[in-house]
């Protein structure tokens, strides 16, 4: 079964290719928090048991993070999962209008029920200042939205978002990186769910927690809509272990608070620490991010220098070829820990310094 590396996270995939251990990749690929908290001994029943079919414990404790009702919310095997039943709604509705260059499982969830797709291009140059107006979409029945913006890092602004409920039929929010923005709660579409059955939300504990390995993520809407959706699923589609380590993480709302204030300042830190660092490097530029990654664009082809990264120095870049739009002069890297980012930052030199002297010894 193929592969496809273009995907950030494929840390074992790469290391076979690379023929090393996993654990000696630094992996700036997949953009997740560098640290994940302490989830004390899980309970044996958590691996013994079935899971309880209607997660009430886990709906409960992600409703009570957000003020809402539990019948608003199903959780799911990580957004993927949830971006299928979401597509399944899109599809039925009509054209659906997807972002360009835009996360590629929006795609690969409509492809799964022959939905009619178009796309709306987004510029790919843009100031520093956020949150930001949403370009004008084009018409279309539904919509589909980052906030922030995967790959560019752009914050879209609820003041430009809200109106558009008014205009399609069914509006899904991806909002998977959004506790991870220094007041990116503020530009959150979930305050607006009382009022527009419309409206699909779609979050991620993956990012938050780093958590991928478990797949954990949920969606927010009316119950109706969560309730065909439910109806369509396989019996089990999260596991015990993830649910119980979901229940812990938001089970206590101040708790939960405390660790978005701890990411978000780590994304503000290291975000403006690695732009100055970058803005160092010839031929390449890091675009404004308020995200915990960075778009970085080249004067040439790029692809040369995430090859040099993984084969001498370990380290994993997003390669942006699954991104509509974008192509080899385009690479995403993660944020990391000041250690590891400096580790980045010096390869990235090392390898531009080889290419220059290679390049001036064959002359």
């Amino acid at each position: 079964m193929g592969v496809d590396l273009r995907h950030g996270g494929n840390r074992v995939a790469l290391a076979a290719q690379l023929g090393c251990r996993p654990s000696e990749l630094l992996d700036a690929s997949a953009s997740l928090v560098p640290w994940t908290p302490w989830l004390g001994r899980l309970p044996l029943g958590a691996i013994r048991d079935y899971p309880d079919r209607s997660h009430a414990a886990l709906r409960q404790a992600i409703a009570t993070c957000h003020g809402l009702d539990p019948d608003l919310v199903l959780p799911g095997n990580g957004a993927a999962e949830l971006f299928t039943w979401v597509a399944r709604d899109a599809a039925a509705a009509g054209v659906n209008l997807l972002p360009a260059p835009g996360f590629a499982d929006y795609g690969r969830a409509l492809r799964c029920w022959n939905a009619d797709c178009r796309e709306q291009s987004l510029p790919l140059h843009w100031s520093g200042t956020f949150p930001q107006r949403f370009p004008s979409p084009a018409e279309a029945a539904v919509l589909w939205i980052c906030n922030p913006h995967n790959p560019t890092g752009q914050l879209w602004s609820r003041a430009s978002l809200e109106p558009l409920l008014q205009r399609f039929s069914l509006v899904i929010c991806d909002e998977a990186f959004l506790p991870l923005v220094p007041a990116g709660e503020r530009q959150s579409l979930i305050p607006l769910l009382a009022d527009h059955d419309n409206l699909v939300v779609v979050r991620s504990l993956t990012k938050l927690f780093g958590i991928a390995g478990l797949r954990l993520g949920y969606v927010l809407t009316r119950p109706e809509r969560l309730q065909r959706w439910a109806g369509w699923r396989d019996p089990w589609p999260l596991n015990g272990v993830a649910a119980v380590v979901g229940e812990r993480l938001l089970s206590d709302p101040a708790r939960y608070r405390r660790w978005c204030a701890k990411v978000q300042r780590w994304t503000a830190s290291e975000g403006a620490w690695m732009q100055e660092q970058l803005s160092r490097l010839d031929g390449v530029s890091a675009l404004p991010s308020a995200a915990n990654y960075l778009l970085i664009h080249g004067d040439h082809s790029l692809a040369w220098m995430r090859q040099e990264l993984e084969q001498r120095h370990r380290i994993l870049l997003r390669d942006c070829g699954s991104f509509r739009g974008l192509g080899e002069r385009w690479l995403r890297i993660g944020l990391q820990t000041r250690r590891r980012n400096r580790r980045i930052v010096e390869a990235l030199r090392r390898v531009q310094s080889t290419r220059l002297l290679s390049r001036s010894t064959n002359r």
